[in-house]
């Protein structure tokens, strides 16, 4: 089956709604990641996008509405146990470990994997030792995958922006997730850097195929229609369309709301 029409519902978002005091930041949206696939999730600032992921991370707790993460309902499930369940995060303001190098701060993000034994680690040989090799080769393959291979022992307060922003995917990724969510992993990066991570994105969809879905908020609407499989757009806490790239640049509800009118 062709790339985006697969069946398989990864993440169910089912009428939820979100308030804060009198304000309204999710307002009954409903959505579906499928299984393998790049969901896009666009509007206005202020449409809701951000807390719909906090929302599904279990940052925020709606009021109302149910949220399945491969079939289970995960409303009361803590922050801690989604990230075991596979459910991982990109965030736009970057939270790394700065005074660590590259390789060890995607390490770090192998924390939800790693479970020793008391006893096999205070002897560190055999099962224990064959265990870390493996956690480190899993790491040593992201370094590969997002092209690292310079910074990868390079303390990360030294790097620019952007090879700290590639350094905070592959932390992501380290979680070995099911559902990625990456919360406008694009901002603030020049137009190469823009061009680099888009690949980065495609090249990590198409190398766990199956295996992990990706939910997108991001305002760069050419990479949004270059990359997506399908297009979720809020405005004022609803959904308003939803649909294939194509789809979307022509609804007529879309570019009065946000796209633009020439």
């Amino acid at each position: 089956m062709e790339k985006g029409t697969r069946n398989n519902t990864m993440l169910k978002v089912d009428d939820i709604h979100l308030s804060f005091g009198g304000i309204k930041a999710i307002d009954g949206v409903s959505l579906e990641a499928r299984q393998g696939e790049i969901l896009a999730i666009i509007g206005p600032n202020g449409a809701g996008k951000t807390a719909l992921l906090n929302s599904i991370c279990g940052f925020y707790r709606p009021q109302a509405g149910d949220i399945f993460f491969d079939g289970r309902r995960i409303n009361d499930v803590p922050t801690y146990k989604r990230a075991k369940m596979g459910i991982a995060r990109v965030f736009q303001n970057i939270e790394l470990f700065t005074g660590l190098s590259s390789l060890e701060n995607i390490m770090a993000g192998r924390h939800v994997r790693l479970k020793p034994h008391i006893f096999s680690s205070l002897i560190y040989f055999g099962w224990e030792h064959g265990k870390d090799l493996k956690h480190r080769k899993r790491c040593e393959d992201i370094v590969d995958i997002l092209e690292m291979e310079a910074i990868r022992d390079k303390v990360v307060g030294t790097l620019p922006y952007g090879l700290r922003k590639r350094v905070e995917l592959g932390r992501a990724l380290a979680l070995e997730p099911r559902l990625l969510l990456l919360d406008e992993p694009l901002a603030g990066m020049n137009m190469e850097e823009k061009e680099d991570m888009a690949r980065y994105i495609l090249d990590v969809s198409e190398e766990w195929n199956e295996d992990i879905s990706i939910l997108l908020i991001e305002h760069n609407m050419d990479v949004v229609m270059d990359i997506s499989d399908r297009i979720v757009v809020l405005d004022f806490g609803h959904v308003i369309a939803e649909g294939t790239p194509q789809e979307i640049r022509t609804n007529p509800r879309v570019i009065k709301a946000y796209l633009g009118e020439e």
